[in-house]
């Protein structure tokens, strides 16, 4: 709730702005094309199909248009949060988003209503998405550089060190350094939001994922969470459930054309594999939960024991109704595009 924590036993959030999970199941589509990337490079044309069938298919519309008219208006404002610490190999890579932009232009949205955002600008940069902005005159915003919102928090009992750049930074009194703001970027300067999240491992929540990317991308003074898997169970829920975040939600896409299963925001190659696919969901819960099965997978292909799991998190997003924990209550519904 906004100007407080969100407690598990109330709540709120994510499910509204979603129309639902249809009270039984959550719908995942995942597309398939193993020519989709080469060296573990992605190849744009490739992607861009994947991408206009993914969102059809899920929407059940005959076109990207009618697709993107069926989920948000021309006339907000949309976010497309992408995760870019890792690098533009291994990050939300950015022939994906550069297919959400095209479709999102094609459907009538202005240019201007159109903001690719991660918590630091400097990542973003780092990354390349400065080649979109150019190519498709449209905003890259940090939450970070905008600053934080006064009126927006989520508070915890543990204390955060404090940093710069954190809105109570060298502020000092008995309860500073309990409260975790969110960025004026997302509170005041856009009305929706499209994640687009890497699958990539995460060694305290499993995959830095859309429960991750939004709640740790979004605010300050979180590091205090992100020391143990525990912390973070209960924490990363309760941040998505803020109905300045939550609600704001209306896609989820997770980019798998290439899965690194080991190293986190190190780009590690060769604890990499060239999935080829790219997955589509409302609920963000679901994918977290077949990203973490799937890590799980190829770590055990590798041979490779270590790993995180984080369940408490996922099941704590559920009983906050922001989506479906439970593997057997997805429909995955994989579809492969032939290759000649």
């Amino acid at each position: 709730m906004a100007g407080g924590a969100c407690r598990l036993s109330a709540p709120s959030g994510i499910v509204s702005s979603l129309g639902g999970l249809n009270g039984e199941f959550a719908r995942v589509v995942a597309m398939h094309d193993a020519r989709a990337t080469e060296l573990f490079s992605p190849k744009a044309d490739r992607v861009r199909d994947m991408f206009q069938r993914g969102l059809t298919n899920l929407t059940g519309h005959a076109s990207t248009k009618e697709s993107w008219l069926s989920l948000v208006s021309t006339q907000e404002i949309v976010g497309l949060k992408v995760y870019t610490a890792p690098g533009p190999v291994i990050g939300t890579r950015l022939p994906v988003v550069a297919a959400i932009i095209e479709g999102m232009l094609e459907a009538g949205f202005d240019p201007s209503h159109i903001i690719v955002w991660d918590r630091d600008l400097a990542s973003l940069r780092g990354a390349g998405y400065d080649v979109l902005a150019r190519r498709y005159k449209i905003r890259l915003a940090g939450a970070l550089q905008e600053g934080f919102d006064e009126d927006v928090f989520y508070e915890d009992p543990l204390l955060g060190h404090l940093i710069f750049g954190d809105h109570e930074f060298e502020k000092t009194g008995k309860e500073v350094g309990r409260k975790s703001f969110v960025s004026t970027l997302v509170t005041t300067q856009m009305t929706r939001i499209l994640m687009v999240s890497p699958l990539l491992n995460h060694n305290g929540a499993g995959v830095c994922g859309h429960l991750y990317s939004l709640a740790m991308g979004s605010t300050d003074n979180n590091i205090r969470f992100d020391q143990t898997p525990a912390r973070l169970a209960k924490a990363v829920p309760e941040i998505c459930a803020l109905p300045e975040l939550g609600d704001r939600v209306v896609l989820n896409i997770t980019d798998g054309l290439v899965c690194q299963y080991q190293g986190q925001d190190q780009g590690l190659l060769h604890y990499s594999t060239m999935l080829g696919e790219v997955w589509f969901s409302k609920d963000p819960v679901a994918l977290d939960v077949l990203s973490i099965q799937e890590l799980k997978r190829q770590r055990d292909a590798a041979g490779i024991q270590t790993g995180v799991l984080n369940e408490d998190l996922y099941k704590n997003a559920s009983l906050l109704q922001i989506g479906i924990s439970q593997p057997n209550r997805i429909q995955l519904e994989r579809i492969s595009i032939a290759t000649p």
